[in-house]
């Protein structure tokens, strides 16, 4: 019997030590389980960070575009409100321009002609005032600096009394609406030494 209790706690010592190595074998299988886990998640939670960057970037260039389209679009109404009438006074320039030859070929000696004459200065003023209260303003450069932003030149004289590049004569007087050029000035420019 002896040999049969020693046999016996040998088998429970071989079955206990089995055991053990079972368990620790499990263990180890589910820390290396746990560990790939944690760095799958590990890898997981970088991607995604990555992609939160990526939309907060995103999502930063599309509020500034939307800023910069909200801009533009203000600005293009602003301009459209401010600029409406620019065909419409082109188109009434002539008229103006035809008001002031008509004054200037009116005889002031003859009586019946004179009574015209007020008539058609009356006229020429209130279209002059109703142009200007809606920002039209003549460009009348006579005696100033040649400006090619304002100023069509038509020719160039030697004029001995003017300085160079001087405006000595205007042919057709321009004019700006709101800051902006509806008809140059059509001038004639004096020309510099040689």
């Amino acid at each position: 019997m002896v040999g049969k209790k020693n046999k016996s706690s040998t088998e429970v010592s071989e079955k206990s030590t089995k055991k053990t190595k079972v368990a620790s074998l499990k263990k180890n299988k589910l820390e290396r389980a746990a560990e790939k886990e944690k760095l799958d998640l590990i890898s997981k939670l970088a991607e995604v960070q990555v992609q939160l960057e990526g939309s907060k970037d995103a999502s930063l260039r599309d509020q500034a575009e939307m800023q910069n389209i909200l801009r533009r679009s203000e600005r293009d109404v602003q301009n459209a409100h401010k600029y409406a009438l620019d065909k419409f006074v082109s188109e009434l320039l002539p008229v103006v321009d035809n008001l002031e030859r008509a004054l200037k070929t009116i005889d002031s000696d003859n009586k019946e002609l004179k009574v015209l004459g007020e008539g058609v200065e009356l006229t020429l003023k209130s279209f002059q005032d109703a142009l200007e209260r809606h920002n039209v303003l003549s460009v009348d450069p006579k005696g100033e600096v040649f400006n090619p932003d304002l100023h069509q030149a038509m020719s160039i004289l030697e004029e001995s009394s003017a300085a160079p590049n001087t405006v000595i004569d205007v042919f057709q007087k321009g004019y700006t609406l709101n800051g902006r050029l509806v008809r140059p000035a059509m001038v004639v420019v004096a020309k510099g030494e040689n």
